[in-house]
């Protein structure tokens, strides 16, 4: 009998107890999902991360002390590592306004993120697609997010400098990455398997560096590989 999978840990930080209740109750009315700390601010949140290990952080943009880019920033720049053995994936909480905020979270390894009032549903959903590595980028604010912050940089960067080092076919699962596509998507739309997919962006990820889909939909278009407004993420 094969033994079930733990459950996901995930650490809500929001600086409203409502807020947080409210996706405790929700996360952990799921099968196979614990709620393992809760944090008012994103000092404790860092802190609360190197001690409970989650596999996702549930992370507010707003919050005193130090914000939730800040935080997220620290998180991943000190490569706390999770239970699966590798550094948590880190999901925005975010409202309209705040989009620079969110943009600069992607650049600094934030797996995706979603507005405060989705559904119950598409929270859960949340966790789970940014769990097992799939970006998330809600598609209502995710073309406004790249047209006004994806501005190619003045001196290029290691990462794009290094985009020469890929294959035909690789810079081809690029584009469609930027362009929001799953793994299972890739696959149909170039007529292979799905692990044949999951092993080019594999490749994709190592070749330039990054920590996961979300840096590469932002370097797609920063680097010029993709023009915004031409098949953008949810378009």
């Amino acid at each position: 009998m094969t033994a079930a999978a733990p459950p996901l840990r995930v650490l809500v930080a929001d600086d409203q107890a409502l807020v947080r209740a409210g996706f405790r109750l929700i996360l952990e009315a799921q099968p196979g999902i614990q709620v393992v700390a809760e944090a008012a601010d994103g000092d404790v949140a860092v802190r609360l991360t190197r001690r409970s290990r989650p596999d996702v952080v549930l992370m507010d943009v707003r919050m005193p002390v130090l914000d939730g880019l800040e935080a997220t920033r620290r998180i991943l720049g000190e490569a706390v590592q999770g239970p699966a053995g590798e550094p948590p994936r880190i999901l925005i909480l975010t409202t309209f306004d705040l989009d620079e905020y969110v943009y600069a979270a992607l650049r600094s390894g934030a797996s995706g993120f979603l507005l405060k009032d989705v559904s119950p549903e598409q929270l859960v959903a949340a966790v789970r697609t940014v769990a097992v590595g799939d970006a998330l980028l809600a598609p209502s604010i995710t073309r406004r997010l790249i047209e006004r912050y994806a501005v190619p940089p003045a001196a290029p960067s290691g990462s794009i400098e290094a985009l020469g080092s890929l294959t035909p076919r690789e810079t081809e699962v690029l584009r469609l990455v930027a362009r929001g596509m799953s793994n299972a998507e890739i696959a149909d739309t170039l007529v292979v398997g799905e692990a044949t997919a999951k092993t080019h962006v594999a490749a994709i990820l190592a070749k330039l560096d990054l920590r996961n889909r979300a840096q590469a939909v932002v370097l797609a278009y920063e680097s010029g590989l993709v023009r915004a407004g031409a098949g953008t993420p949810g378009g």
